[in-house]
């Protein structure tokens, strides 16, 4: 395996890492997107985790920072944001391109970075597939259900409730901000639909973390109805992990996932190492 840095991109405005494995199959490449402002390292480096376990198996990868996170900085261009990320993902394909010989390419992103991935793979025909984790998804009434029966049949909720009020009123706690802001659902089923009639291989990763708005895995099918049903789709749902996957166990969970998806969908014919 082989690491290098790059500063690309028409203004020469982003920075990323290329990973490149001892041999290349010329298949696909793998794109690391940021997960809201964490640079290109990802989640307690994550993306590094799985770039290198990419590698091994033999896929090039690039972890590169959008425009104005991490190390990029403005492209100068008088874009719209969602404009603007689709550019750079389109620069890091060319990036990758240049260095592995690839031509299609499968994204990764993380609550916003899976929102990116979207929007990016709707966009640009070179997308094969992506890795969608703690994207997109609404509430439903089933999603509801499970949320606040069990919390109206339980004693000690009650017996919470009763005590917060005699206590003193006080400042509630943040809630960890990790909802994704979601696109329409109308228009989600339609680009997701549009993928999936192009060929598009998409994996929908779910954590415990966003239990505020997913918190089971047959909700996919509650919010994107015959979608789940399609070949190209596969769904999971990792109620055990935070949104970060900081623990290890995990982690190597997700590792191990996102190595066999690969595997299967985009299997390589001459394995790195």
């Amino acid at each position: 395996m082989h690491e290098q840095a790059f500063r690309f991109g028409g203004a020469r405005h982003l920075v990323g890492v290329v990973g490149l494995p001892a041999l290349i199959d010329q298949g696909v490449g793998v794109i690391f997107l940021n997960a809201g402002m964490v640079y290109r390292v990802g989640p307690f480096r994550l993306h590094v985790e799985l770039a290198r376990r990419l590698n091994a198996l033999g896929y090039p990868t690039l972890r590169f920072d959008l425009s104005t996170i991490g190390d990029s900085g403005a492209s100068g261009q008088r874009l719209s944001r969602p404009e603007q990320v689709v550019a750079d993902v389109r620069d890091a394909m060319e990036l990758l391109k240049q260095q592995s010989g690839c031509t299609r390419f499968v994204l990764f992103g993380l609550c916003s970075g899976a929102q990116n991935a979207h929007s990016t793979a709707f966009a640009d025909a070179r997308v094969a597939g992506a890795f969608f984790l703690d994207g997109y998804g609404h509430r439903t009434l089933g999603q509801r259900v499970r949320h606040y029966l069990p919390r109206l049949l339980s004693l000690s909720v009650w017996r919470q409730r009763l005590m917060r009020r005699r206590a003193a009123a006080a400042p509630r706690p943040a809630e960890p901000a990790f909802v994704v802001e979601p696109l329409p659902p109308k228009i989600v089923r339609a680009q997701l639909a549009d993928m999936l009639q192009r060929g598009l291989k998409l994996d929908f990763i779910y954590s415990g973390g966003v239990a505020r708005y997913f918190n089971h895995i047959r909700q996919f099918r509650e919010c994107f109805g015959r979608l789940a049903d399609d070949p190209g789709v596969s769904v999971n749902y990792f109620k055990q992990a935070d949104h970060t996957y900081v623990l290890s166990g995990d982690r190597q969970q997700l590792l191990e996932h996102v190595a066999q998806w690969m595997g299967r969908h985009f299997p390589i014919t001459r394995p790195g190492t």
